[in-house]
């Protein structure tokens, strides 16, 4: 039998990346899938290639009529959700002191508060069906430390964990398990940008900063997004029924705790 049988997933910031990766899996798995992402068309997209087990649905995190809306069209389609993946986030850089204000909270409102009334609104809806649900959220090893040009975003994950830690004590008295996924580099579309962030503050040639990190790695290349998928599904799965407010390390060896 699949490990997700019969399950229902609502994936945050879906329509690419990891967040696509784990919605493949989870239909491999057995599972019907919400691609939940502020770029609908894209989400469309996403979930047309993956086929009739997979919806689109339009979120945009830092807005809470729109997080509800999205968990009740989730709902309506499936008749409930039994996981959700909060992986919507966005990334910065920049120095101390020319960090802004209108950055420093864009990056909160995200990857913080995002990542909380998203799981308040699915908790909700899980304590009152009764559903013995999973929630991951996703961190960062960047949440596991500082780094001199990334201050926000290591701020913002690190909360992440603390807030998996805080939800995972709350709510397993309805049966519900919080966890999360600190994942490394991970190789995509996305390390365009943060590249050129690194470019831009270190004076390195675009590029150069991705081939450093990657050459950092213990396992030796940066991650796929593919090599998140095996946590993903465990962590959603009943073989981590009795795993609670946890945060696991999917980085190649690039941190140890």
């Amino acid at each position: 039998m699949k490990r997700l049988e019969g399950k229902s997933a609502l994936i945050t910031g879906a329509a690419r990346g990891i967040g696509l990766a784990f919605a493949k899996a989870y239909v491999a798995e057995g599972a019907q899938v919400a691609i939940a992402d502020i770029n609908i068309d894209r989400a469309r997209s996403a979930a047309a290639e993956i086929g009739e087990a997979a919806i689109a649905v339009e979120m945009d995190v830092t807005l809470q009529e729109s997080i509800d809306q999205a968990v009740t069209e989730t709902i309506t389609a499936f008749g409930q959700i039994d996981i959700l993946i909060n992986n919507a986030a966005i990334f910065s850089a920049a120095p101390i002191i020319e960090t802004s204000r209108e950055d420093f909270a864009r990056v909160v409102d995200i990857n913080v508060a995002g990542t909380f009334f998203t799981l308040q609104a699915v908790a909700r809806h899980m304590i009152n069906d009764g559903i013995r649900g999973k929630i991951i959220n996703m961190a960062s090893q960047a949440g596991r430390r500082g780094e001199a040009l990334v201050a926000v975003y290591c701020a913002s994950k690190a909360a992440v964990i603390s807030l998996t830690q805080s939800a995972g004590l709350n709510l397993i008295e309805h049966g519900i398990n919080v966890n999360a996924i600190a994942p490394g580099v991970v190789d995509g579309e996305h390390w365009d940008g943060v590249d050129a962030f690194f470019a831009k503050y270190e004076g390195k040639a675009p590029g150069q900063k991705k081939k450093e990190v990657g050459a950092a790695v213990p396992f030796g290349r940066m991650a796929t997004a593919e090599d998140l998928t095996g946590m993903a599904v465990f962590l959603a799965s009943t073989d981590a029924n009795y795993i609670v407010a946890q945060t696991y390390n999917v980085d190649g060896g690039n941190w140890m705790s």
